[in-house]
């Protein structure tokens, strides 16, 4: 068997068991919704934005924090399949380390996509205006799967670094907390100098900046390079990473 269909079928096994785990499912997709309602008809009317709407500014800060509910539920399946002993189970039938974690990080990508869309929905629902041409919808969209595909292999090695489920859920704390101080919610030229300076130049506010601008069909220069690039690294260095520490773990 070939190592891409090893793959697909850890991916297909990871699908069913989120499935099978619907409360978890459920909320990785109701809370983006509940907070993009939240900020839309909460705080919008207080926050001024260079956009014609509140809601148009603020959708590509959900759909990051969308991609962070997600995929923090791929650390907890990696430490579950570590701790239930499944792994020695697999490695048994001959199937390695790289097959199993993609197969998490692939059904990882699934789940947030549907997650996705139905942030999308709602978003358009209730007055989501974006004026992209195609190539722009092509980019903005290589760029948040870059950006999930990233998201999803970081949470792969923090699972592999977890001693327990738990430990790894607290990954959901970092990363829902992450777009806070950046442009996902308000112009980071109101936030205190110390603050902003963090704020621009976090891998965070150059993906949602690139989406904002191509979503809108504004200018935005060289930022969509330097999301990639970000996403890039993040993902170059967590699939290494990931490998050693399968290495380890199952030594």
């Amino acid at each position: 068997m070939s190592e891409v269909s090893e793959a697909l079928i850890m991916t297909g096994r990871s699908i069913r068991i989120s499935r099978r785990n619907v409360d978890a499912l459920i909320t990785s997709m109701a809370l983006p919704v509940m907070l993009l309602l939240i900020f839309v008809y909460f705080f919008g009317g207080a926050i001024k934005t260079d956009t014609r709407s509140y809601v148009t500014y603020v959708v590509p800060g959900v759909l990051l924090l969308c991609a962070g509910f997600g995929s923090s539920n791929t650390a907890i399946a990696v430490t579950e399949d570590l701790k239930g002993g499944i792994i020695d189970r697999f490695r048994s039938l001959d199937i390695g380390g790289t097959q199993i974690l993609a197969g998490h990080v692939f059904a990882s990508v699934a789940r947030n996509l549907l997650a996705t869309s139905l942030v999308l929905a709602l978003a358009f629902a209730i007055g989501f205006r974006p004026t992209a041409t195609l190539p722009g919808w092509l980019a903005a969209t290589t760029i948040l799967l870059a950006f999930i595909l990233a998201l999803s292999w970081l949470s792969a090695a923090v699972g592999l670094l977890a001693k327990s489920p738990e430990a790894a859920g607290g990954f959901t704390f970092f990363v829902s907390f992450l777009p806070y101080p950046s442009s996902a919610f308000v112009p980071t030229s109101t936030m205190p100098d110390w603050l902003q300076a963090f704020a621009d130049n976090q891998p965070v506010t150059q993906v949602i900046e690139s989406l904002r601008g191509l979503l809108l069909d504004q200018p935005v220069g060289a930022t969509p390079w330097i999301a990639l690039a970000w996403c890039t690294g993040i993902l170059t260095a967590s699939a290494a990473a990931s490998g050693a520490l399968f290495r380890r773990r199952t030594a």
